[in-house]
């Protein structure tokens, strides 16, 4: 069989390494691949979303399945193509593709399914959000200090209405009078502000707990935690007035933020039998300690304790049965992989985003770990016999750690040569999966052979042990012998929980 797998980052990689190992597969072509793709297989330059293009090379080589990694092609509507010109390929279509595609359309099916997740409000303007935003309880008062002619306390139960007091209290038409200023009092504290811009600083960095969504795909980036009152409003300028996402931000949802850990469940389905692979935690923030800003995932590790097989059990009874069945409901059969990412809340399991593909990195820990033959159950699920499928997975854990470039997830310089790859490969139970990465042209425009960051998240060095504390401190050693100009990772993956698997 040839297979050709869709993408260029670590997902890829994962799945080019692991079909390439079936007995069935002869050939592994990846497009467009990146430097690690093309150890596994051969590489083509077709990006991803060239459906038109991927679907001639298909037709040109005979490839007997096509696998799509990243979101967008599946959006774009790639399998309604592929399957109109006749070929075999792995995933949802395009009206299916929306329940990653918009997350409004998620929020609405999960609602009318009665599948758990964050209350939530949809806007469709950045007026009407931001005054949902400041409505919001503050609990202060506003006393005016060198001022007779305004009451003396404002009690100011939301945003807006410190905001308003503010106003009303240091208007720069009467400010003549020199000690004039706004004493915000609290339980705890008293401040006063004789600077409007300052004052309003104060106001809008008291904590919030909301969530904004850009409704569409946003690159991994549409979704922002807002912990104040001021990030929240950043968000919405940013997604609706700024359009910093495009269409994405046409519409926008505002949630509750919710509290607990979070867990990555995946599962193959071919619209009849949903086969769950073992779950997995992703490291969203940049920094340990889970501190600094959202990225697309700097680490993950497979399996993760916090999903016994009892939470296993009813999460599958309660949301991905009733989700699958509600997309069938709806006209829109979901064929592929189904991701769900998970909130265990002290009230239960809570939905936080479905996405329609593998996770990046969580695919990588969970390929490594897995036993059986990759090709033959995704061949399964396009053939709709899933249910004669069974998987085996190793019993220690796997621990994937991102190495990124310098200044991810913001602004960040490609180009720079990677040294040690070799040796880190080298090392037992490690495999170093590429995900921003490429060739360095020579000076004839060729390729001269050393292997240079193209991306953010450069690579996803990956371990597996019999213990959560082997699988960990193998992955780390392997990440010290990789070495790039500005490059650096998380020291902390998997720390508190794989305690628990040692």
């Amino acid at each position: 069989m040839k297979v050709l797998v869709v993408g260029k980052g670590g997902r890829e990689h994962a799945l080019c390494w692991k079909l390439a190992q079936s007995k069935r597969v002869s050939t592994v072509y990846c497009a467009p691949g990146n430097a690690g793709t093309a150890v596994e297989g051969q590489n083509v330059a077709i990006e991803a979303n060239d459906l038109r293009g991927l679907a001639r090379f298909a037709q040109r080589e005979s490839i007997d399945l096509t696998v799509v990694g990243p979101e967008e092609p599946l959006t774009l509507g790639i399998v309604d193509h592929f399957q109109r010109e006749g070929l075999r390929i792995l995933g949802p279509t395009k009206a299916a593709a929306e329940l990653e595609g918009s997350k409004v359309f998620a929020k609405e099916l999960m609602r009318h399914a009665g599948i758990p997740t964050a209350d939530y409000k949809l806007f469709r303007g950045a007026p009407d959000a931001e005054h949902y935003v400041l409505s919001r309880e503050v609990s202060m008062l506003a006393r005016s200090r060198g001022r007779s002619t305004i009451r003396n306390t404002i009690n100011c139960r939301t945003a807006a209405e410190a905001l308003e007091a503010i106003d009303r209290i240091l208007d720069p038409r009467e400010m003549q009078a020199p000690g004039v200023a706004i004493v915000f009092e609290e339980k705890t504290q008293k401040r006063a502000f004789q600077n409007p811009v300052e004052a309003r600083e104060y106001v809008l960095s008291k904590p919030l707990g909301l969530v904004i969504k850009a409704d569409g795909l946003a690159a991994g980036k549409g979704v922002v935690v807002a912990d104040t009152f001021g990030e929240a409003l950043r968000a919405i300028d940013e997604i609706m007035v700024r359009r910093i996402y495009g269409r994405a931000g046409d519409r926008l949802i505002i949630e509750e933020k919710l509290d607990g850990q979070e867990a990555s469940i995946l599962a193959l389905t071919d619209g009849r039998t949903i086969l769950p692979l073992e779950p997995s935690q992703d490291h969203k923030r940049a920094l340990d300690h889970d501190e600094g800003p959202n990225t697309g995932g700097m680490g993950a590790f497979c399996p993760t304790p916090i999903v016994t097989p009892e939470l296993m059990e009813s999460i599958e009874r309660e949301v991905l049965v009733p989700i699958v069945h509600a997309m069938k409901r709806a006209r829109r059969a979901f064929r592929g992989v189904l991701y769900a990412g998970m909130m265990l809340t002290q009230s239960g399991p809570r939905v936080l985003e479905f996405n329609v593909r593998f996770g990046d990195p969580e695919c990588q820990a969970v390929l490594m770990r897995l036993r059986s033959d990759l090709f033959e159950a995704l061949d399964a699920v396009v053939d709709q016999r899933l249910d004669q499928v069974q998987l085996t997975w190793h019993r220690g854990p796997a621990v994937t750690v991102v190495m990124a470039a310098e200044g991810y997830p913001g602004p960040y310089e490609r180009g720079r040569v990677i040294n040690g790859l070799e040796d880190a490969e080298r090392m037992k139970d490690v495999k170093v999966f590429h995900a921003g990465t490429g060739y360095r042209a020579d000076v004839h425009g060729g390729r001269d052979g050393r292997v240079v960051t193209d991306g953010g998240r450069v690579l996803g060095v990956t371990a597996i042990g019999d213990t959560g504390t082997e699988a960990r401190t193998r992955v780390y050693e392997a990440c010290k012998a990789i070495r790039f100009q500005g490059g650096w990772y998380r020291h902390d993956i998997g720390e508190k929980a794989l305690a628990e698997i040692s």
